[in-house]
Order: C-alpha cells, then structure tokens, then sequence
C-alpha cells in the first residue's frame, strides 16, 4: 500500500489541532512563567484557524482506508463543536485568572477533547468512532475533576470516570457484536451487509448496546444519572463545555450511525430511539420543577432538550437530520450564554449557584436579568425567539413523518418545562432583591450579550441558518 501526502488534506485541519496542541503543552512544560492565559488565547486562535480549514478543504472525501469522511454534514458540525469549544475556553480561561487556579493543561485538554469531538463526528468506521469517542473522554474525566482540592468536582470526576467507562464498556461491545455478525465494521460495509439479507438478531442486540453508549454521552434518560452530579461539581465554565461541544458531537455521531450503516434497520432502531426520546423530554420537564439550584437545572434542561433533538433522529429522514442540526445551533448558543450568566453570579468575589441568588437581578443588574430573561424565554420554547424555531422543525418533522404523538408529547412537555424557566425570570423581575451581584467581567458580559441578541437575531433572519442545516442534512443522505 503506498502513502500519499493527498490523503492527508482532508484531515488537515484535525492534524492542525493535534500538533497545536501537542505545541501548546510543550510550551506550557518549558515556560517558567505560568502559560494558562497565553495558550488559551493561542487556543482559540488554533481553533479559529481549524475552522478556516474546514471551510477551505473539500466538499467530500475519504481517507485513511475509508476510516475518515468529509462532507457537508461534517463540516456543519465541526464548526458547531469548534464554536463551542472557543466561546468556553474564553469562559474557562476568565474563570481559572479570578480564581486563581490557572493551570496550562487546562486549556490543552480543552483543545484535545474538541480534537476527539471532530474525529467522533467525521468517523467513518466503528472503531475510529471509538477512538474519537475516547480522546473526547479521558480530556473530560480529567476536566470534571480539575479542582482537586474540591470534595464536589473530585466526586464529579469520579463518577463521571466510572459511569463513563460502563458506557465505553457498552459501546464497545455493542460494536464487537456487530462485527461478529456483519463481518465487518466499515459504514459501507455494513449498510451492505444489513441490506443484503435477514438481519440477524445478534446484530440487533448489537445495535441496542451501541444506542445505549450513545445514549450515554448524550445524555439521555436511562442514562443520565451522571449528568446532574457531574454539572453541579464540575466548576461552571467546565460545565458550560460539557453541556455544547460533547453533546453536538455525540448528537451528529448518533445520526451518522444510525441513518448511515444501519438506515435499512430503520424499524428496529426508531422504537428505542422513540422511547428514549419521550423519556428524556419528560424526566428533563418534570425533575427539574424541584431544583433550586441553577446548574442542577440546567442538567435536567439539557436532558430535555436532547429528548426533542432525538425526536428529529426518530424521523430518519432529511427533515428530521435538518430539524436536528438547526436544534443544535440553537441550542448552542443559548446554553453558553446562559453559563456566561451563571459564571457572573458572584458575590464579593465568592460564586453562588441558587436560584433565589437572582432575586431582584433586574434591579441591581437589569442588563444581566434582560439577557437572562431572552434566554429562558428561548429555551421555553417561546415566540418570537429562536429556541421557538428549534422545537418548531423537529416537531414539525415528526407530524410529517406520522409521528403526531410524539410531537404532542414533546409540545406538552415544553409546556411543563416553561414553568421552571418562567420561575427563573420571576425571582430576577418580581422578588425582593437580594446582595448583588459583582460587575460581570468583559468576556462573560460579552458572550451573554452576543448569545441573547442571536436569540432575536435568528428569528429575524432564519433562513440562512436553515439552508445552512439544511445543506448539511442533505449531505448525510448523498454521503
């Protein structure tokens, strides 16, 4: 087999990122001065110059024995990963010179988990996936555990290392047994093999543990239980990368797997797929009634909001791959700004995480509680803001396809979940006003302002970004 420099190009910007961050952790080792702040900077210039590269490569391609594959639907979700991963690692890079925990690995792990999330979502074989998978994961174990001297993030760390594994341990041999019966592990081949034949049933069995290590890293109800602990001892800036750039990568993988290899076996993998959805929406609504808080509640508004992005994966179709992917630019953007808002609620210097912590925001803060209160609204679901939008495509998409009852499920679990939401912007604007707030600091200021115009903003003007989710639906279905 010979080598060609040519099949590099379309992993060209993935190998910028990895030897940016190999470069990176080599200056942090040598640099007698701490280097936190410099190679967060560099950081995000890296992860600038890797999106330039996205855009400017091909439009399709596979390499590496058809191990890696670009398309537009990759693209896509590279730039969301790459996004979120810039906008937290500014947030990670404020919050670690205020609190004086600066370490240069910090920013390095960012850079790797981003790196591991771009190799997830362009995987083109069950065990590049489980690589990508794994680089994605051990950054994370160890970022959920950052402050060691912490007996809540050491616990996060912990258990998120151990359930983590488990889901791993599934995947894996989800995977294992789908190579046992289909010979082989290629999305090619085993579109192939599944179309050739009666499916076998260890393949089926197969298919179910890989939904279930998916599920996982998503998120989704029965496999949450890590999510609210994890959220709540992880410090918040570390928390606000969990809860974009993972789930967008893992969300993206879920829709390549299952419409891509195993789309002929559409029948059997909808019915997990539609109960995984309805209890996601559901458990995400109702749990979150009871916390108090806010990032035990944005834990159970994540798995939530996964359900209704599962419910464009349940449709199986460009539609729903369309209603996916605009979900999660919307979705995006309105869970960073609102950890730009929570990273802000400090009191002389101490941070606080309760919801009665905001009594009276718009009082001492109205610029922050306005920005607070567009993001709620948005993630309520609740004209004219941009989060309307989201769950209007997927559900839409599930009506079309003759999937009225899980869309009426997920508009009446919208509905419950609107309470928790609304009570937020309640206490800013109708309780007493308690201790304020310092002066939020420019970068956190920044992206909450940004964030909460984009939630008006990509009402106005939507149809740009839904071209741009919908070019990349209908590369999955070509590709």
């Amino acid at each position: 087999m010979t080598f060609e420099v040519s099949s590099l190009i379309p992993a060209l910007p993935e190998i910028f990122l990895a030897v940016a961050g190999m470069v990176f952790l080599l200056l942090g080792v040598f640099r007698k001065e701490d280097s936190t702040q410099i190679i967060s900077w560099l950081g995000v210039a890296a992860m600038a110059v890797t999106g330039y590269l996205i855009l400017r490569g091909p439009a399709s391609a596979v390499t590496f024995n058809d191990l890696f594959i670009v398309n537009g639907f990759t693209s896509f979700a590279k730039i969301l990963v790459l996004i979120g991963g810039a906008l937290t690692m500014l947030m990670i890079n404020s919050w670690a010179q205020a609190a004086k925990t600066a370490r240069f690995e910090l920013p390095v792990l960012v850079l790797f988990a981003t790196l591991g999330m771009m190799m997830m979502v362009s995987a083109n074989d069950l065990i590049s996936v489980y690589l990508g998978l794994e680089l994605q994961s051990l950054s994370l174990y160890v970022l959920a555990a950052y402050q060691r001297d912490n007996v809540r993030s050491t616990e996060a760390g912990v258990k998120y290392f151990v359930l983590g594994a488990l889901a791993s341990g599934l995947l894996l041999y989800g995977s294992s047994l789908v190579y046992g019966f289909a010979g082989t592990t290629s999305f090619e081949g085993l579109a192939t093999a599944m179309r050739g034949s009666e499916t076998h049933i260890g393949v089926v069995v197969g298919i179910v543990f890989v939904i279930a290590g998916l599920a996982f890293k998503v998120s989704a109800v029965p496999f949450h239980m890590w999510t609210p602990d994890v959220y709540e001892g992880a410090p918040t800036p570390i928390t606000a990368f969990f809860s974009v750039g993972p789930k967008i990568a893992a969300l993206c993988l879920f829709l390549r797997v299952l419409v891509g290899p195993f789309a002929p076996m559409i029948e059997e993998w909808q019915q997990v797929i539609v109960l995984i959805s309805i209890l996601s929406m559901l458990w995400g609504s109702f749990a979150a009634i009871a916390q108090r808080n806010i990032k035990r509640l944005m834990a159970y508004s994540s798995i939530g909001h996964v359900g209704y992005a599962l419910v464009g994966l349940v449709v199986g179709n460009e539609e729903g791959a369309r209603g996916l992917l605009f979900y999660l630019l919307i979705y995006l953007f309105m869970n960073i700004g609102t950890f730009a808002v929570i990273l802000s609620m400090k009191i002389n210097g101490k941070y606080v995480e309760e919801i009665s912590d905001l009594s009276g925001l718009s009082k001492n803060h109205p610029g922050m509680a306005m920005a607070l209160a567009a993001l709620m609204f948005s993630m309520a679901g609740i004209p004219p803001l941009a989060g309307f939008l989201g769950k209007y495509f997927v559900f839409v998409a599930a009506v079309n396809a003759g999937f009225v009852p899980l869309a009426i499920i997920g508009v009446l679990s919208s509905v419950v979940g609107a309470f928790y939401y609304i009570r937020v912007i309640k206490v800013m604007y109708f309780d007493e006003p308690a201790a304020a707030f310092d002066k939020p600091d420019m970068v956190n200021g920044a992206i909450m302002t940004l964030c909460s115009v984009l939630m008006l903003v990509y009402f106005v003007v939507p149809s740009r970004l839904v071209e741009g989710a919908e070019a990349a639906a209908r590369a999955l279905f070509l590709g």
